[in-house]
């Protein structure tokens, strides 16, 4: 950051490939170590103009739509490892051709398509679910009950339906190493009589192996244990803000500083929920460079301090703002404001998030015709993650 040549006009995001490299060294030593293999999850990051950078570290890929997939095989050369909590007839045989593994969501989905993924060689599996949940924020916990995602041990047959090879499990978000030994204690306990009998097993994302305080050794012995007592298994990890984790900021600009009650906003030239969902959905503070994030309600401090300001979008959403933080100076017009650590989730969360496909844009006239004023296809997707 501290080495551009000259000023880029804001907003931006910048990816630092110094960081970005040190990131995926350090993943490829853990699956060396381990004996397990990394994978990068498109849902978290997809900027695929970096796919050769990853290449030389990495050789494969998550994908949860047709779009990933595709994304997948022909811009980062390998197939993907799938799962989407349902496929859909029109659109399975392009999962199919650019998939290399196949996890289903549910037995129907399994008893519907595997047979045609398995006779074109693919390897297939089921989600399934241990109930138990690692992630204290609702909307990110895939083991809620209730939850839509994966196969429950006491649904689960006997006798594996005539193909599966391999188990995914997915329940962790941002977590540690310690979280992964809960989480696998639990699977033994309520899938141990299947693991034998299979191939592979996924262990998802949310293993944030990258960041500092995260006890990698621990994970190493983890994953050993694993290993040797089920030697028949190839564990797969697909974490996808591991890879991206503390890799660039993303810049803008004050606009403009409002009061109303005593609060003032510094209005930038980016926005909250177009450019930051996941502080909203969360939420969370990211942390700005250069201030203090303040927790809680801090209005009061307003009053008393010219430098704590709630920072605002430049939406039309009412609620497109953050606060507080506390910066060394009065900001004023035109003041650069950096948000640290936005480049995973965030660059794909402003596109077209999972590569999920975008509805068509349809009048219908007066007289019955309809009119379709725009279609989206794969390569919208693929052209905004470039």
């Amino acid at each position: 950051m501290d080495n551009l040549r000259a000023p880029l006009p804001t907003p931006y995001y910048i990816i630092e490939e110094e960081k970005l490299r040190r990131n995926l060294a350090l993943i490829s030593n853990l699956a060396r170590r381990a004996d397990v293999e990394f994978i990068l999850a498109f849902k978290a990051f997809a900027l695929w103009k970096t796919f050769p950078v990853f290449r030389e570290y990495i050789s494969h890929t998550t994908a949860s739509s047709p779009y990933e997939a595709r994304l997948a095989y022909e811009e980062f050369g390998s197939k993907a490892h799938t799962y989407s909590p349902a496929y859909e007839e029109r659109t399975f045989g392009e999962i199919v051709r650019c998939s290399s593994h196949i996890t289903f969501n549910s037995l129907t989905q399994a008893a519907r398509f595997a047979p045609q993924a398995r006779a074109a060689g693919v390897s297939c599996g089921l989600r399934i679910n241990p109930e138990h949940s690692e992630i204290e924020t609702a909307l990110y916990d895939p083991c809620a009950p209730g939850s839509r995602f994966g196969v429950m041990a006491s649904d689960l047959p006997q006798q594996l339906p005539e193909g599966i090879e391999g188990f995914h499990c997915h329940c962790h978000c941002e977590s540690d190493s310690y979280a992964l030994e809960r989480t696998l204690g639990h699977i033994e306990s309520k899938f141990g009589p299947w693991l034998d009998r299979l191939k592979w097993l996924n262990l998802g994302g949310g293993h944030l192996v990258t960041r500092a305080d995260y006890d990698t050794e621990h994970l190493v012995s983890v994953l050993q244990d694993l290993r040797r007592k089920h030697p028949n298994l190839h564990v797969i990890l697909e974490p996808g803000s591991a890879f991206a984790w503390q890799t660039g900021p993303l810049v803008a600009q004050v606009t403009d500083i409002v009061e109303n009650h005593g609060i003032k906003t510094a209005i930038l030239n980016v926005s909250f929920t177009c450019h930051m969902p996941d502080c909203l959905e969360m939420p969370y503070h990211p942390a700005v460079r250069g201030a203090e994030t303040l927790a809680g309600e801090a209005a009061t401090e307003q009053e008393t301090d010219p430098c704590v300001y709630r920072l605002g979008g430049n939406s039309c959403l009412s609620g497109d703002y953050m606060g507080y933080w506390r910066f060394p100076a009065p900001l004023t017009t035109g003041d650069v404001v950096t948000f640290e650590d936005m480049i995973h989730y965030t660059t794909v969360k402003t596109t077209m998030f999972n590569g999920i496909h975008h509805p068509s844009i349809v009048l219908l006239r007066t007289d019955g015709r309809t009119t379709v004023l725009r279609e989206f296809h794969y390569e919208d997707y693929r052209d905004r993650m470039d």
